[in-house]
C-alpha cells in the first residue's frame, strides 16, 4: 500500500500555502498594473478628444518627466508647437494659457506611461529575486515588460506622424498604439485570472469555449474599428441612430479609389463599419448567452455569459448616446472606459473555461 509520510504531507501543505500566498501577491500587483493601464488609456483618450496629442513635439524619455517650470520654458515649448502644421492650420494665435491646457493632457499621458513601466518592472524584479514567480510565468511577464517598452516607441512613432505634413496623427498608427495597449491590458487580465481560484464544476463544451474565444476576437476588432473612428474624427458627423445619413445603409460608402481604402480612410465608411461591428458583437454575445443557459443555466459559465451580455448592452447604449450627442468629452471617455471593462471581462470569461492553473508541487511517496 502506498502512503504519504507525515513529514511529506506537512511539507506539501506548507508549499501549497506558500504558493497560494505568492499567487495572491502577484494578483494584487497585476491588479494595480491593470488599474493603472486603465487610467493610462483613459487619459490617452482624453488627450485625443481634446486634440492635445501633438502639444509636446519632442520625445525625451528621461528629461521629459519635468514640465516647464518658468515662463521662458513655457514660451520655448509653445514656440516648438508653433512650427508644426496643427498650430499653423488650426490653432494659429493660440495663447499660452490655451497651450498649457493641451500640454498638460499630453504630459499626464506620458507621465502615466513612465509610471506604468516602474509599477510593472520593480515588483517583477522583487518577485523574481525572491523566487516568488512560477517558472511558467517568467517568460510571459518578461515579454509584457518588453512590449511595454515597445509601446513607448509606438507612441512616439504615432506622434511623429503629425509633426510634419499632417494636422493630426495617422489613424493607422493611432490604432496600432491603442491595440498594443489593449493587448498588454488583456494579457495582464489573463495572467491574473489564471492565478485566481476557479469553481469546481463540469467543464463546458469545447464549442462554448470556442464561442467565447470568437467573442474576444470580435471585441478586439471592434476596439480597432473604434480607434479608426477616433483617428478620423468620424464620430463628429452622421450623429443620428439607427439611421445614418437618412438610411440604414447610407450611400457614398465607396467613393474613394481603390474601393478598399474607404474601409480605413473614408470617415463615413469607417463609422458605418463600426456600427455594423457593434451589431455583430451584440448578436454574438446574445447567442453565446442563450447557448450557455441551455447547457447548464446554474453554472458559473452561464452566469458570466449573462453578465457579459449586460455589459455589451450597456456599452451599446453608451455608444449610441456618445454618437447622438456628438462625442462630448465625458461621453467619449465613458465609451472608451467601458470598452476596456468589456474587454477585461471577455478575457476573464474565456480564461474561466480553462480551469485553475495547476500547482507545481511534487509529492514524494513511499511504499
Amino acid at each position: 500500500m502506498t502512503a504519504v509520510t507525515t513529514g511529506t504531507e506537512f511539507q506539501v501543505r506548507k508549499e501549497i500555502a506558500r504558493l497560494d500566498s505568492d499567487r495572491r501577491a502577484i494578483r494584487i500587483w497585476l491588479g494595480v498594473v491593470i488599474f493603472t493601464l486603465f487610467c493610462l488609456v483613459l487619459v490617452g483618450g482624453a488627450t485625443r478628444l481634446t486634440d492635445s496629442g501633438l502639444s509636446i513635439t519632442q520625445w525625451k524619455p528621461i528629461h521629459g518627466v519635468i514640465p516647464p517650470l518658468s515662463v521662458a520654458e513655457w514660451e520655448e515649448e509653445l514656440q516648438l508647437y508653433r512650427q508644426i502644421p496643427e498650430y499653423q492650420q488650426i490653432n494659429k494665435g493660440m495663447t499660452l494659457d490655451e497651450f498649457k491646457f493641451i500640454f498638460w493632457w499630453e504630459w499626464a499621458h506620458r507621465l502615466l506611461a513612465r509610471m506604468i513601466g516602474m509599477i510593472f518592472a520593480l515588483p517583477l524584479l522583487y518577485f523574481w529575486v525572491r523566487g516568488r514567480i512560477e517558472p511558467s510565468l517568467r517568460l510571459p511577464l518578461v515579454g509584457l515588460l518588453c512590449l511595454g517598452g515597445l509601446q513607448g516607441f509606438i507612441g512616439w512613432w504615432m506622434v511623429s506622424s503629425g509633426l510634419s505634413e499632417r494636422v493630426d496623427v495617422s489613424q493607422y498608427r493611432l490604432a496600432v498604439h491603442l491595440m498594443m495597449a489593449c493587448f498588454i491590458f488583456a494579457s495582464c487580465v489573463w495572467i491574473m485570472r489564471s492565478l485566481s481560484p476557479h469553481s469546481e464544476e463540469a467543464a463546458p463544451s469545447a464549442h462554448s469555449r470556442m464561442f467565447a474565444g470568437i467573442l474576444l476576437v470580435l471585441t478586439f476588432v471592434q476596439i480597432y474599428l473604434g480607434a479608426l473612428v477616433a483617428g478620423l474624427d468620424a464620430g463628429y458627423s452622421y450623429n443620428t441612430w439607427p439611421l445614418m445619413d437618412g438610411a440604414l445603409v447610407p450611400g457614398g460608402l465607396f467613393v474613394q479609389q481603390p474601393a478598399w481604402i474607404n474601409l480605413f480612410e473614408n470617415p463615413k465608411t469607417v463609422q458605418f463599419i463600426h456600427r455594423i461591428g457593434a451589431y455583430v458583437l451584440f448578436a454574438a454575445v446574445f447567442l453565446h448567452m442563450v447557448q450557455s443557459l441551455r447547457g447548464n443555466a446554474n453554472s458559473t459559465h452561464a452566469r458570466r455569459s449573462m453578465v457579459l451580455f449586460g455589459l455589451v448592452t450597456i456599452q451599446a447604449a453608451i455608444g449610441v448616446l456618445t454618437l447622438v450627442t456628438q462625442v462630448p468629452l465625458h461621453a467619449g471617455l465613458t465609451h472608451q472606459g467601458m470598452a476596456l471593462v468589456l474587454l477585461a471581462f471577455t478575457v476573464a470569461h474565456l480564461r474561466g473555461f480553462y480551469g485553475e492553473r495547476a500547482r507545481p508541487v511534487t509529492v514524494e511517496i513511499r511504499d
